[in-house]
């Protein structure tokens, strides 16, 4: 179901609510391949000595958290000096254009850039109104530059670039009689992302920021994989190129255009030995507490790129992972949904153009909620919350405690069995043959609350807070598999294009098995565990299995839940999860936390 369609259903007619005026910052242009750039004008400054001070400011991976982040998405993870951890609320933009503009006093040469992700997957705020709120929060706190992520393509190349460059939706139209979205005031980078007929970048693939006088080129790449982890039809007609061979193309460009400052926005991560936002991974060595994607991209990519700000894996770090010439390179990234912002602080040289590498410096901030809130932004989420109110507010069940959507190793969750069993009944009510379900816990995207996040009172759910869980508008479908296909399936969380980052799908009620974390690859799924009923799948054996349209089309790296057969196109997900809640729960009996038990974890 597009989400169009969704909405449509929701609360008819809400397109004819009028919609906030944006407030852009004054910006002298988007550079594109090449232009000038203003900055955000945070002071002047002319220094007499050879170098000079130049600050970045970086995000990544916002996904149009403009309220506050409920439960463990609106926490960090902070490690203190005895060893100890504590958990620290964080997030919401209102606090993120205050932290921003704190951190940027007192610097002349100031630069915000994002390295992806920075819509899709959105709380319903944002995502009811196709992410022009997101934009319009960017524009305002003063967001300079930023790279495509594989979320930019939820909705399609047309719709990234209409966010680019304004225009009303071509479905819902525009949310205030007569006025138009005027789109990103920053650029949107896609350098690796190109038209598979032409070659050509779908967007631009740098943009050159020149702050008095101090010219740095951006380049802004996706992970090549995108086009396995979102729908078909958003990247139809496009190709992904290699993260770094690209990064040193364009590098090499930069430089004959006499710019050597040149920073890489790279929409691919690593994963940190530890989750705390203030982990040091570098106490074994540059980079020895870092692992992923991330650290083959870094290795390859040209030393005469002076820092790479990631994103995608929703992790922080800032960690030093040596450059082909065997150099220290700082490669960081700020965690998800606004929790946090990286502060880079570095010497440009005036006579060789470039940024002095060992002048380097990086941290990540939290963006606490102790701190005033920026008074801008307040009026544009009031405003926004208030036309979203109308479908956000209304009820469609109860919970008992929150319904954590992680576990803390990323195996099953609680959330996930809830969703896979809503699914399950769907499915059931479509084919009464539906025997299992599968949920990808990677559109799981945040708790189910028990503390009210508006008025509704505690323990109730509301339609927004169920749209923040499940805001991609697949359609649950129904497929048969053969039991060896099953199995397959469960194997391929663990092997081939997921052995390094397992994704561990959330399963209906009455489909157990055992994951051995002690064995590699496809072997850490007991084939011999895998039970329905407690009965064994049988190989030769027909099931029908219900999955959102994302797994049926073989997402994920799991194409054996693409070769599925007799496939009957359901309806929206999100739905399908409000029904059960609705049917499973009510003020008086509120639905309980699954024990989160179908999985048996062997470690």
């Amino acid at each position: 179901m597009s989400l169009a369609r969704r909405l449509t259903a929701a609360a008819a007619g809400l397109a004819a609510i009028g919609a906030l005026a944006a407030a852009a910052p004054a910006h002298s242009g988007h550079g594109g391949y090449g232009g000038g750039h203003g900055g955000n004008g945070h002071g002047g400054g002319g220094h007499d000595s050879r170098t000079v001070d130049l600050q970045l400011l970086a995000l990544n991976d916002f996904h149009g958290n403009l309220e506050p982040p409920a439960g463990s998405s609106g926490r960090v993870t902070e490690l203190q000096a005895d060893g100890t951890t504590k958990t620290v609320d964080a997030g919401g933009v209102e606090y993120l254009a205050s932290s921003l503009r704190t951190a940027r006093k007192g610097h002349d040469r100031s630069i915000t850039v994002a390295a992806g992700d920075i819509v899709g997957a959105s709380p319903l705020i944002s995502g009811l109104f196709h992410d022009e709120p997101t934009v319009e929060a960017m524009n305002k706190l003063g967001l300079d530059v930023t790279s495509v992520g594989n979320h930019e393509f939820d909705e399609g190349r047309t719709e990234l670039l209409r966010l680019q460059s304004g225009g009303c939706h071509p479905t819902d139209g525009c949310y205030e009689k007569g006025r138009k979205f005027k789109g990103a005031d920053y650029p949107i980078l896609s350098a690796n992302v190109v038209n598979e007929k032409t070659g050509k970048p779908l967007l631009a693939p740098y943009s050159i920021q020149n702050v008095n006088g101090v010219r740095v080129g951006f380049i802004g790449v996706t992970l090549k994989g995108t086009p396995n982890i979102v729908s078909a039809d958003g990247v139809k007609g496009l190709k992904f190129l290699d993260e770094a061979e690209t990064i040193n193309k364009y590098t090499k460009e930069l430089k004959r255009k006499g710019v050597n400052a040149v920073v890489a926005l790279i929409h691919e991560g690593g994963f940190p030995a530890s989750p705390a936002y203030n982990y040091n991974c570098d106490a074994g060595g540059a980079g020895s507490g870092m692992s992923g994607p991330i650290v083959d991209i870094a290795k390859t990519t040209s030393a005469d790129v002076d820092a790479l700000v990631t994103g995608h894996t929703h992790n922080a770090y800032v960690c030093t992972i040596p450059d082909p010439a065997g150099n220290p390179r700082l490669v960081t990234s700020a965690s998800s949904f606004g929790r946090l912002f990286t502060e880079l602080d570095m010497k440009y040289d005036r006579r060789t153009q470039d940024i002095v590498r060992t002048s380097v410096k990086g941290s990540n901030h939290v963006v606490d909620r102790v701190q005033p809130k920026a008074a801008d932004l307040t009026k544009l989420v009031d405003h926004w919350r208030a036309l979203a109110a109308p479908v956000a507010n209304r009820t469609v069940g109860y919970i008992s405690a929150d319904v954590k959507a992680n576990d803390a190793d990323g195996n099953e969750s609680p959330l996930g069995d809830v969703i896979a069993d809503a699914q399950f009944a769907y499915g059931k009510t479509r084919d009464p043959k539906t025997s299992i379900a599968l949920m990808n816990p990677g559109g799981i995207r945040t708790d189910l609350v028990y503390a009210p996040s508006g008025t509704e009172g505690p323990g109730v759910v509301t339609y927004g807070e169920g749209f923040a869980v499940q805001p991609f508008s697949n359609t649950v479908n129904l497929a048969d598999l053969t039991g060896a296909q099953v199995i397959t399936a469960l194997q391929q969380q663990v092997s081939g294009a997921n052995q390094a980052s397992p994704k561990i799908l959330q399963v209906s009620s009455g489909l157990t098995y055992t994951l051995d974390l002690t064995k590699t690859g496809a072997d850490r799924v007991v084939a011999d565990t895998v039970k329905l009923g407690g009965v064994p799948i049988d190989p030769a054996g027909v099931y029908r299995v219900a999955m959102n349209s994302f797994l049926a089309g073989g997402g994920d790296g799991f194409a054996a839940l693409g070769a599925g057969k007799n496939p009957l196109v359901g309806g929206d997900d999100l739905a399908a999860l409000n029904a059960y809640l609705t049917a499973n729960s009510s003020a008086a009996a509120p639905l309980v936390p699954p024990a989160a038990d179908r999985i048996t974890v062997v470690k």
